[in-house]
């Protein structure tokens, strides 16, 4: 099984009234399409503080629409249809939503990634780090450039 990976180029940080980086936001919207779509998603963080950031954002970032979501080790026993967590999800899912600074160990578990290259210049530099590693295990890659 290949892994798709789709890699998001941000022009700008964030929106000055907005309490997350452009990159959280995005990913919270992308959480929710994907959600939508059936798909169940896993975000991946590098650490407590994220998780915390992106679970919230993610009850409050659009109010049309709620995200059935879960810290893991929370909520149902499979998982709601959108985990956060910085350990292997314990149920299938297909797509990973990675906020991390690295790419995880179990990345091969998914069908798709999504990633982000944020404005910032450790943060490029670290999304370039995951770029070439996603290249080494073969996932076929695209970037689309988001002007945010």
């Amino acid at each position: 099984m290949s892994i798709n990976a789709r890699f998001f180029v941000l022009k700008h940080d964030h929106e000055p009234n907005q309490q997350v980086p452009a990159h959280f936001d995005l990913a919270a919207r992308s959480a929710a399409k994907l959600y939508r779509a059936g798909q169940r998603v896993f975000i991946y963080v590098d650490n407590v503080e994220d998780a915390h950031a992106i679970d919230e954002y993610l009850w409050q970032f659009d109010a049309e629409s709620f995200v059935p979501h879960n810290l893991q080790g929370e909520g149902p026993k499979g998982g709601a249809p959108v985990e956060i967590g910085q350990m292997p999800p314990v149920g299938r899912r297909s797509t990973l939503i990675n906020l991390a600074t690295q790419v995880p160990d179990f990345i091969r578990r998914f069908e798709l990634v999504y990633d982000f290259v944020p404005v910032e210049p450790h943060a490029k530099q670290a999304a370039r780090e995951r770029f070439k590693q996603l290249r080494a295990v073969g996932a076929n890659i695209s970037t689309k450039e988001i002007d945010n």
